[in-house]
């Protein structure tokens, strides 16, 4: 059985899929597919499995080649040691837990010099073997025959051979079980202020954990997290234990003393220091590393779907767009773009104080909407914002139709600073470049934000804590799925948007840039095959998840692959009429038994897909964009009252509630206890990013800068 089949057959059992699909799936991804291509154009291969499962399998195909790794060194290890049995290799060979195959290799690892290894280079490790059996009735009589050299006297020489023991017994995979056993069922962390710094500035925010403890498997990823950050900062020391130490020590004793006995009594007493001095220690790490891996796990999921919900946020469209970077003292930098998101103007206005020159702004404003045909403003939500929106409105008295937005800043002064903005842009100052982002960020979310490093835009919890390796893994993967299910115009795309296409990156993207500068806008999809580089594998993966909005083949602005252009072109040679027809009038499709077109390549979720498609050919999946306003009496937190009823938008979301902007440079919070009249999982039961609620002011703590508010109803 080779390598695949195995996987195959482990992935399935662990995801409780199908073994045919799952091998099929690791089939696609070893040609080098990648995961949006194999969810929407290889259904029949796959059965249909989303992204979400092939991501699965993907990862679940990682770890076990990271396993495989660790067996060969574990062979090779004992093998070189000449320790190794057919029954030890066999056992090895069919592991594929990596904590069980950690504890298999336990007694063979190379370590630094431990008190049993002086202990066996003593000679006392038959002694230690004598005490195991515990069968001589006068220890330290046995013992007097290990007396010399280093070993002095009786009781040096059966303090040795109880380190020999303690060691045997923090090896053996029994214990090692037993006690993580214990740990699943009873563990307590425990946070405790360090005195040194209780008293700190620093310390405050983590008051609530200076005297905490909780059942480990009750403890939340935030709450874990947050005590993990405070013990990195050295305010807080925390500890992971058994509810009952005795109880531990007791169960582990029974395996191994037989009676009380001379022997038997220091055997307990070496059982005893084993659980005190490594075999606790080492169960409480690997808990406290398990304990953080899954707390990573469960914020970094939360952080890939805020973004996900960020990416697919309500794009205004090809519009043209005056973008506003707010200020007071600096002013407002002020960009006018047209609706392909060139740079046509920018400039400084000061219509707030100190400067104060609001009738000056005024005139300008009114200048640029004329002379740049503004259709629709973007104003960013930071400093000066709501003050911002209001002079805006004043200013647009008289010209009607064009509607206000407040957007996201966040993570617009670390693109502005980028080499992208830098190139984009190398003759601008960051400010400008800033303003362009808040503008391109209402035209189109999604094409914006791949140029900004996910950490950045403000939407995670705790993403600076957790394994930045699994982070980035996880971001570039719901980047790269959000891109491919918009689709890509082909002739307007970024480079940095084009590298996320599926089966492109970096330099292909370069490539299609400079193409297109050279040739002209692509006029077909067939066209990309003249790209350098970019090769037939390429082609495949890419193609589909490609725009060409005028092309002079209407499928080339569809979801539709290539390789199924002849199934379109079938249908409409069967029904007597072009593709265009086919795609513009219902009737023709009505007519169609698509069961006819199924082959052995081609199976009813492509066909049915393909209907979809012609259905609503290069439809964005995303929702209409609507106009947001905040109450007008409020503007800071002093404004605010208990009860209430309050406009806001939905900035961030976390496992324990979600953060609503009310326009008052404060988010405040809806604990997830306040969201529902009813009790519900998780805050993505009920909202969403961006969502526009309403809610209700239930505490204003102005010390601290908190405002808790509620959406029951």
């Amino acid at each position: 059985m080779n390598t695949q089949t195995i996987f195959a057959k482990l992935i399935a059992q662990s995801l409780n899929l199908s073994v045919e699909a799952v091998g099929n799936t690791l089939s696609l991804l070893e040609e080098g597919c990648t995961i949006p291509f194999i969810s929407r154009y290889r259904k029949e291969r796959t059965g249909a499995l989303d992204e979400v499962q092939i991501a699965a399998i993907s990862d679940e195909n990682e770890r076990l080649k990271e396993i495989q790794k660790r067996k060969e060194t574990v062979i090779k290890t004992i093998t070189d040691q000449e320790k190794m049995t057919p029954e030890l290799q066999k056992r090895i060979e069919q592991c594929w837990d990596s904590t069980e195959l950690e504890d298999i290799y336990l007694p063979f690892k190379p370590r630094r010099r431990t008190r049993a290894q002086v202990a066996r280079e003593q000679g006392l490790e038959p002694l230690a073997q004598i005490l195991m059996l515990q069968r001589e009735r006068d220890p330290e009589r046995a013992a007097q025959a290990f007396v010399k050299g280093d070993v002095k006297d009786a009781e040096t020489a059966i303090k040795g051979a109880q380190d020999i023991i303690a060691e045997m017994v923090s090896e053996d995979e029994r214990s090692r079980q037993q006690l993580r056993g214990a740990y699943r069922r009873t563990a307590i962390i425990t946070s405790k202020a360090v005195k040194a710094k209780a008293d700190t500035d620093e310390a405050a925010k983590y008051h609530d954990y200076f005297d905490w403890h909780e059942p480990l498997k009750r403890c939340s990823s935030h709450r874990l997290l947050a005590m993990r950050r405070g013990e990195n900062e050295g305010i807080l020391r925390l500890s992971i234990d058994p509810i009952d130490d005795d109880e531990c020590i007791e169960r582990l004793q029974r395996h191994y003393v037989y009676g009380h006995t001379p022997c038997g009594d220091l055997v307990a007493e070496a059982v005893e220091d084993s659980y005190k001095r490594l075999l606790k220690p080492s169960i409480e790490t690997e808990f406290a590393n398990l304990s953080k891996e899954q707390a990573d796990e469960e914020a970094i999921r939360v952080f890939a779907e805020n973004l996900r919900q960020l990416l697919l946020g309500a794009p205004l469209g090809q519009k043209r767009v005056m973008g506003v970077d707010p200020g007071f003292r600096t002013g407002c930098k002020v960009v006018c773009l047209d609706a392909q998101g060139n740079l046509l103007h920018h400039e400084a206005i000061f219509p707030h104080p100190p400067v104060n020159k609001r009738m000056q702004a005024t005139v300008h404003v009114q200048q640029m909407l004329e002379q740049y045909h503004i259709e629709a403003i973007a104003i960013g939500n930071g400093t000066a914002s709501r003050e911002t929106k209001a002079f805006i409105e004043d200013a647009l008295q008289g010209h009607d139709g064009i509607n206000v937005f407040v957007v996201s800043e966040d993570g617009a002064s670390v693109y502005s600073a980028s080499k992208v903005a830098r190139d984009e842009f190398p003759d601008e100052d960051v400010t400008v470049r800033g303003a362009v982002s808040i503008g391109r960020r209402l035209m189109d979310p999604l094409a914006e934000l791949v140029k900004i490093d996910p950490k950045s835009i403000g939407v995670g919890q705790y993403q600076h804590d957790v394994d930045q390796t699994k982070l980035k893994h996880q971001l570039d993967q719901t980047v790269e799925s959000c891109v491919n299910q918009v689709g890509v115009n082909l002739n307007t795309a970024s480079s940095h948007l084009l590298q996320y296409v599926s089966g492109l990156g970096v330099t292909l993207a370069k490539n299609i840039i400079d193409y297109r500068k050279e040739n002209g806008a692509f006029t077909s999809r067939a066209q990309l095959k003249k790209v350098p580089r970019l090769g037939p594998s390429a082609y495949q993966q890419c193609a589909g998840f490609l725009r060409i909005p005028d092309a002079k083949n209407p499928l080339d602005n569809s979801a539709v692959h290539p390789e199924s252009y002849p199934i379109v072109e079938q249908m409409a040679k069967d029904l007597g009429c072009t593709v265009k027809d086919l795609i513009e009038q219902k009737d023709l499709r009505a007519k169609l038994d698509i069961k006819k077109y199924v082959t052995s390549e081609v199976g009813l979720p492509t066909l049915t897909d393909i209907m979809k498609e012609l259905e609503k050919p290069g439809r964005d999946p995303r929702e209409q964009l609507e106009v947001f306003e905040f109450d007008s009496r409020v503007q800071t937190i002093d404004d605010l009252e208990e009860g209430m009823l309050l406009p806001g938008i939905v900035t961030n979301i976390t496992n324990f509630g979600a953060f609503v902007d009310i326009g008052v440079h404060q988010d405040g919070l809806v604990h997830i206890s306040q969201m529902a009249n009813r009790r519900i999982a998780h805050p993505t039961d009920v909202v969403k990013l961006h969502q526009h609620v309403t809610v209700r002011v239930i505490e204003i703590d102005q010390r601290r800068h908190r405002i808790s508010l509620s959406m029951k109803q």
